[in-house]
């Protein structure tokens, strides 16, 4: 379909369990070592990541890693086991906390952080331990290890010349999606504004190599291949002062990701929400993170810190969601 075959497999998706290996109460809570709660937040959504948690908990990196130093897999995999298998109500995330600077230079262990930028930078230093030792592979083969293999869907964005009507699709991985949340109301409608056609003309205006000179065009950007984890910041920074946009948006339990595909026909893609992140405070740049997760015993927990209290799921989607994650 225009998208280049990986020569090589580096995780294959079949060993991938998206349900709970075994089930049981929710671990421990985390410590706050200072303005931490944006990276306790994320820490906890992926620990309650099943498919995540389960590979981690298998212990099936470290056995085969030969990395010298830093290894964000090897520190996840002794964070995720010490939350889920130690009796202790409060864990210190000391390692993630240690090696900051080797997940995003950015970042300063007493200074305040945004959860958004730390997911993505988590991903990232997760994939670049993934990748380790292989660095002469094509990008296609790149883009299968566990980490895209669980988070990672393709998007297509098709671009066609109003004048000739040429059309040029290209494909682009992603671990997790950013949505506008100026105008809609709700998850459903950002994602169908996400899939609208856009106009470009003016300064946006492309080169057609057909007519050989700017056009104006339309672009529209379709999900092309779906990921098993569906991750999702509503953006709520309204520009760059910092200022919030502090609506309630809406979102459902369940989301079929169907509509906004490439090819809208066939089955529903249906996914279930099993965590999502609140940002509480006037504007971006202040303020405090916590959030709920779904532990393996099906249960909602609110996650602040080191509590960890039991919830039900009409709190859970009551809130000012800033970042949702959903299970296939």
């Amino acid at each position: 379909e225009g998208m280049a075959l990986p020569q090589r497999i580096l995780f294959p998706p079949e060993e991938i369990c998206m349900d709970w290996q075994q089930r049981q109460r929710p671990g421990a809570g985390l410590c706050n070592l200072g303005s931490t709660c944006y990276i306790n937040v994320i820490l906890q959504c992926l620990t309650y990541t099943p498919p995540l948690a389960n590979y981690l908990l298998s212990r099936d990196h470290s056995q085969l890693c030969h990395q010298q130093g830093f290894c964000m897999m090897c520190i996840m995999e002794a964070h995720v086991r010490k939350v889920l298998r130690s009796s202790a109500n409060v864990i210190w995330p000391r390692a993630v906390v240690r090696d900051l600077k080797f997940i995003g230079e950015e970042f300063e262990p007493d200074m305040a952080g945004d959860a958004y930028e730390f997911l993505r930078c988590a991903l990232e230093a997760m994939q670049r331990a993934c990748l380790s030792g292989s660095s002469d592979l094509d990008i296609s083969s790149q883009e299968t290890t566990i980490i895209h293999q669980i988070f990672g869907g393709f998007l297509k964005c098709r671009v066609t010349c109003l004048r000739c009507q040429r059309v040029s699709d290209s494909y682009k991985a992603f671990l997790h999606v950013l949505l506008d949340i100026k105008a809609p109301s709700s998850l459903t409608t950002a994602l169908e504004d996400f899939v609208t056609p856009k106009n470009l003309d003016g300064k946006y205006c492309l080169k057609c190599s057909k007519c050989e000179k700017k056009v104006t065009a339309s672009k529209r950007v379709t999900v092309h291949r779906v990921p098993k984890v569906f991750t999702v910041c509503l953006e709520r920074a309204a520009d760059h002062t910092g200022k919030k946009i502090s609506k309630i948006v809406e979102y459902p339990e369940y989301l079929d990701l169907r509509p906004y595909m490439s090819d809208t026909a066939g089955e529903p893609l249906l996914y279930s929400l099993y965590a999502l992140v609140v940002h509480s405070g006037d504007t971006c740049l202040d303020g405090h993170f916590f959030c709920y997760t779904k532990a393996s015993n099906g249960q909602w927990y609110k996650m602040d810190d080191e509590s960890v209290d039991n919830c039900g799921i009409h709190t859970v989607l009551r809130q000012q969601a800033y970042l949702l994650f959903y299970a296939r």
